[in-house]
């Protein structure tokens, strides 16, 4: 880790033995380092590019942009890109049989019902749906005036699939329909948090 070893160093003296679930927190951690290592990167391509446009942009909409792209890498680097820091460390395996692509809608998730721990069941159902929800509440923000419901469910479901996609070609994590749903459904939350945001705004 570029940005959080030291600390992950201490939490892992604390709590490593402490903790069953340890392994997900180092991935959280792993996740963040990558994604401010490469939303630096952003950052400065991003303030050459408005330094030589000098295209006028309010403060509200440009934070919306930088947020957005913070999250979709956190999102990106969480799920997906788990094994490599760098582009050269990617490894892609395209010989995979396709029967390893889960795509009987909910089979899995009823096994991880029964499971005798929970956490894999509430990580795999709420945890895609918290996941996806701020990408339904950032697209109509940033792009207010271009994003319907049909739309921003349709990009967030793309996303979705694409993940997914890079997951099955990565090895890095299970290629699930379910995740899918749940995905679009925490993208729908989003949108409709954001709508209902909007609503109450007015009205003040």
């Amino acid at each position: 880790m570029l940005f959080l070893g030291p600390l992950y160093n201490i939490l892992a003296k604390i709590y490593a033995t402490r903790i069953n679930h340890f392994a997900l927190i180092k991935l959280t951690l792993l996740a963040l380092d990558k994604t401010l290592f490469y939303f630096l990167i952003f950052a400065i391509i991003r303030l050459t590019w408005l330094l030589c446009v000098r295209r006028r942009r309010t403060i509200k909409s440009e934070a919306g942009v930088w947020v957005l792209v913070f999250y979709i890498l956190l999102v990106l680097m969480f799920t997906t890109f788990r094994d490599s820091y760098f582009p050269w460390q990617i490894n892609w395996h395209f010989n995979r049989p396709l029967n390893e692509i889960n795509l009987s809608f909910l089979k899995e998730t009823w096994k991880l019902i029964y499971a005798p721990s929970k956490v894999d069941f509430i990580y795999n159902c709420f945890g895609n749906i918290l996941c996806f929800l701020p990408i339904g509440f950032l697209l109509p923000l940033v792009f207010s005036k271009k994003q319907t419901f049909l739309r921003v469910v349709g990009v967030g479901m793309l996303f979705s699939v694409i993940i997914e996609t890079l997951q099955f070609f990565l090895e890095t994590g299970v290629s699930d329909i379910d995740d899918v749903f749940f995905n679009t459904c925490g993208v729908t939350a989003g949108y409709l948090l954001f709508k209902a945001f909007k609503r109450m705004k007015n009205n003040f």
